[in-house]
């Protein structure tokens, strides 16, 4: 019995939970996105055909990702990396822009998002190198120093396009992960005061983030520009008040608010289902999360620690973002809203974190069987 190699079970819960929410986006983005699919496209079906597409890919990297021993990842983060580094810097020389940012590589009819991959080949990359540094993390120089150098040519290359949402996002990310490796907190605690004036900087450092930043303090102050989509915002969430409108009974994407089917998907949610459903739609949301950090600290191996917080930290991140803009309480930043939001490289990225959340319980239960052997 000695020689048998049990082999670990997924957390069926956070797999479940995962297709659930996933299924729940492709009804709201059907739902939110039909009548501009019809203005634009004239096909109702146009959004949520290529989102459904993304969503059967996304499911099958799940599941594949799942079936892989974790481990093996620690000794190809650093190829994944360099590999998303070449599309950030592909996307700057042959990206399309829109509205003055370079953000996407046309590949056919499809578009495909290098940013949304840095965060995921990034944390990665960062749990290999802080768990093979061990106690040296807590050095600046030999520790630090050389975590900083990576981190900061990824924020430099999407800083470029530019994309201040995800900038920041990488940003938390790696302070996350270097907190769960143990880094020195007053080592972390003087790199967050020294890299306040930069991003001060760059939140003034374009009109627009201004006027995003103004509008998010007072939005009434120009409610036919800068304060507009916010505005709508709370419309639909009044709208909805208790219970909602019902399913396909919300006014506000008939487009009264823009981008209803991508960064203010939630505004929708919560017009047609109301403060109940929405409720309901964030504790199932908030279940996820929890799955996925009790993964992360029952991980054997700090690889795995690290890099399950950090998955955890980085869709944590993305809701706070987007559903604090849609609320009032966050200025917009244009990140979407986890497996809910259109948009297939995020939706991709974000299943295949999953994916590989499930492959590191199975090691956890895998290394458990063993023992009970």
């Amino acid at each position: 019995m000695s020689n048998i190699k049990p082999r670990g079970r997924p957390d069926f819960i956070l797999l479940i939970l995962t297709i659930l929410l996933v299924g729940f986006g492709l009804i709201m983005v059907f739902s939110a996105s039909s009548t501009l699919a019809v203005y634009k496209h004239q096909e109702a079906m146009f959004y949520i055909y290529r989102q459904g597409l993304f969503a059967a890919i996304g499911l099958f990297l799940m599941l594949f990702l799942m079936g892989i021993p974790f481990i093996r990842w620690k000794k190809i983060a650093p190829i994944l990396l360099l590999f998303t580094l070449i599309l950030l810097i592909l996307v700057l020389i042959i990206g399309t822009s829109v509205n003055g940012a370079k953000r996407w590589i046309v590949l056919g009819s499809f578009n495909l998002q290098p940013s949304e991959w840095a965060k995921l080949s990034l944390i990665l990359y960062l749990a290999a190198l802080i768990s093979n540094k061990g106690e040296r993390i807590r050095d600046f120089k030999k520790g630090l120093l050389p975590i900083l150098v990576v981190a900061g040519i990824v924020i430099l290359l999407v800083m470029l396009q530019p994309d201040f949402g995800t900038m920041s996002l990488i940003c938390i990310i790696t302070l996350s992960c270097m907190i769960v490796g143990g880094a020195n907190l007053r080592h972390i605690l003087l790199l967050g005061l020294g890299a306040l004036p930069f991003l001060t900087f760059m939140a003034i450092s374009k009109s627009y983030r201004i006027q995003r930043l103004t509008s998010f303090l007072n939005p009434l102050a120009d409610p036919s520009n800068t304060g507009y989509q916010v505005l709508q915002s709370f419309m639909a969430l009044g709208h909805g008040g208790l219970t909602g409108t019902g399913l396909g009974g919300s006014v506000q994407k008939l487009q009264y608010l823009p981008v209803a089917h991508t960064d203010f998907i939630f505004a929708i949610i919560g017009e047609e289902f109301g403060f109940t459903g929405s409720s309901l739609f964030i504790v199932l949301f908030f279940w996820l999360l929890s799955r996925g950090f009790l993964i992360a600290l029952k991980s054997k191996d700090l690889f795995g620690l690290i890099a399950g917080m950090g998955i955890v930290i980085m869709i944590f991140t993305q809701f706070a973002l987007n559903a604090g803009a849609v609320v009032g309480i966050l200025p917009v930043t244009g990140v979407p809203l986890p497996f809910i939001s259109y948009g297939g490289s995020a939706l991709l990225t974000n299943m295949a974190a999953v994916g590989l959340l499930l492959s590191i319980s199975r090691q956890n239960n895998r290394l458990l069987a063993e023992q009970q052997l």
